[in-house]
């Protein structure tokens, strides 16, 4: 049976794993990256999102008590999150819309995507990404609420990742999605537990349900878009859908806080 100095010691192992997954952050774990070790890890993707949106959040703050605008606040916001994250899942989005939208037959989209060229499709998207969640923050205005939000956003936006590796086959053999491989049951629910109750004490329990619907068609759309037109998931899919994640919690928080 494994002791609890061993089980801490995994779990920060994991935590660094999945923060060195979707960060730039030095944060690398000494736990080889083999035999499903990126899988078991992607339980800790959430905490991963919510460090994020609280560097953004940090910065909207900052900005803000220096006199900034809420528009100039969030778009510093923003960079931040960007910037931690290497831009990943924005790259994940535009390469997603520039394979699934330019491509005619489905080697021709996965070479697209691979491509590291932005096309048409790809810009579209980026600007819808980086334009709605924009003027979400700017909308909620409040530092506080945007903190919440964002948090929420982050966490939340992860937490089914998870379930959409298991749940959606690699398209192709080789790549980032297919080297991680299928995340364990375990991990799944672990992932998901983390990220609602990370939107639930942010936006309360009614925004987090609306927000879980909405991250469950989205998931279920693009799930059914990726097998249709590529026969599976990569790690190109699995950004976008972290960025419609994102952008629909936004959402749903700026919608909530305009009723208010």
């Amino acid at each position: 049976m494994m002791s609890r100095a061993e089980l801490l010691k995994d779990i920060v192992a994991d935590l660094r794993m999945a923060a060195s997954f979707v960060t730039i952050l030095p944060v690398a774990s000494s736990k080889p990256a083999a035999d499903g070790a990126v899988a078991r890890a992607t339980w800790a993707l959430p905490v991963a999102g919510l460090l994020v949106g609280l560097a953004g959040a940090f910065v909207y703050k900052a900005a803000i008590r220096v006199g900034l605008t809420p528009n100039l606040a969030a778009l510093l916001a923003l960079a931040t999150t960007a910037l931690i994250t290497g831009a990943l899942h924005e790259d994940g989005l535009a390469d997603t819309a520039d394979g699934l939208g330019g491509g005619r037959t489905r080697e021709r989209k996965l070479e697209i995507m691979r491509d590291s060229r932005v096309g048409t499709y790809g810009a579209c998207a980026l600007i819808l990404s980086f334009g709605l969640r924009w003027g979400a923050l700017a909308t909620i205005a409040n530092p506080v609420a945007v903190a919440l939000a964002l948090c929420a956003a982050h966490a939340a936006a992860r937490a089914g990742v998870p379930a959409f590796m298991a749940l959606v086959p690699p398209a192709r053999p080789d790549g980032l999605s297919a080297s991680a491989g299928a995340p364990p049951g375990r991990s799944i629910a672990v992932a998901f537990a983390l990220g609602t109750l990370v939107l639930a004490l942010a936006l309360g329990p009614g925004r987090a349900l609306v927000g879980l619907i909405l991250l469950s068609l989205a998931g279920l759309v693009l799930a059914r878009l990726a097998i249709r037109q590529i026969g599976g998931q990569t790690g190109d899919i699995l950004g976008a859908f972290e960025q419609l994640g994102e952008i629909l919690i936004l959402l749903v928080a700026a919608a909530f806080q305009m009723e208010g």
